[in-house]
């Protein structure tokens, strides 16, 4: 495959500063769970976006499955759904932890009515027996996310699942996602601050390597990969091609595509 070089290396390109993510906040309609790292959600929404123009300058403007194999509590990608509704038609995600999935399945659960409605009736709860200012204030941001759902599912709704698997084992990935096409895989890997490789076996094969090599037993030759790292990780894995990079903070995020290239 060509080798694209290191395109879109702009800080930010498709999203302008200053607006207002707040209704979007971990913790306050969408589930949090302890000690778990998510995405910012302008920098979610802008690597979707990238992607997104890729896949337009080759053609495709279907709407898209994405797949996170190490999703945590899938907040990013609840966010994303959000955001760019008439863009994504499923998400899928898998995590090696169990007792996270848990948090994941009920951030999922928010991108239909009932869930949504029993996330409603939970902090109504909260409100009534603390009175708490955040309760107040996750209600009114609720109400624009049911407002907004509405909107959403009069389009379509996107379809969910989740499963646990260790992302360095190619066959548990490919028993779980036979005949599953992916189009787009965001995974925001974990780098030692907060979060860190589980399923790591005596093997000293860099993790992130082990997790390119197992994803292309389940992706097909048009499949995007944005993977979120430290500035410390590189994404070196000859197998895939890359498209481009670019940096916030201290994450640095790399943009693949399976196919022989220089990475």
């Amino acid at each position: 495959m060509t080798d694209y070089g290191w395109r879109f290396t702009m800080t930010y390109q498709f999203t302008p500063p200053g607006q207002d993510y707040s209704h979007y906040a971990s913790g306050r309609v969408f589930y949090g769970a302890p000690g778990q790292a998510t995405l910012p959600v302008r920098l979610m929404s802008e690597i979707f976006l990238r992607c997104l123009a890729i896949r337009q300058k080759q053609g495709l403007n279907e709407p898209v499955t994405i797949y996170d194999p190490v999703c945590g509590t899938a907040y990013h990608l609840v966010v994303c759904a959000w955001l760019h509704w008439p863009h994504i038609s499923a998400i899928i995600g898998s995590d090696i932890d169990a007792d996270v999935l848990s948090f994941a399945a009920r951030n999922l659960g928010l991108l239909t009515a009932v869930g949504l409605n029993n996330r409603i009736a939970e902090i109504e709860a909260l409100q009534t027996n603390y009175g708490k200012v955040a309760h107040a204030e996750a209600l009114q941001s609720a109400a624009r996310l049911q407002q907004q759902l509405q909107q959403n599912l009069a389009h379509h709704p996107i379809a969910t699942h989740l499963f646990p698997a260790n992302a360095l084992r190619p066959d548990e990935l490919q028993q779980k996602l036979t005949g599953q096409s992916i189009d787009l895989v965001i995974a925001d890997v974990p780098y030692g601050r907060r979060a860190n490789w589980q399923g790591v076996t005596t093997d000293t094969t860099d993790p992130l390597w082990r997790l390119l090599d197992s994803l292309l037993a389940v992706l097909s030759p048009h499949t995007l990969v944005a993977i979120a790292a430290n500035k410390s990780q590189m994404c070196n894995h000859d197998q895939y091609t890359r498209w481009g990079k670019f940096q916030v903070g201290k994450r640095c995020v790399f943009l693949l595509q399976p196919g022989h290239g220089k990475v």
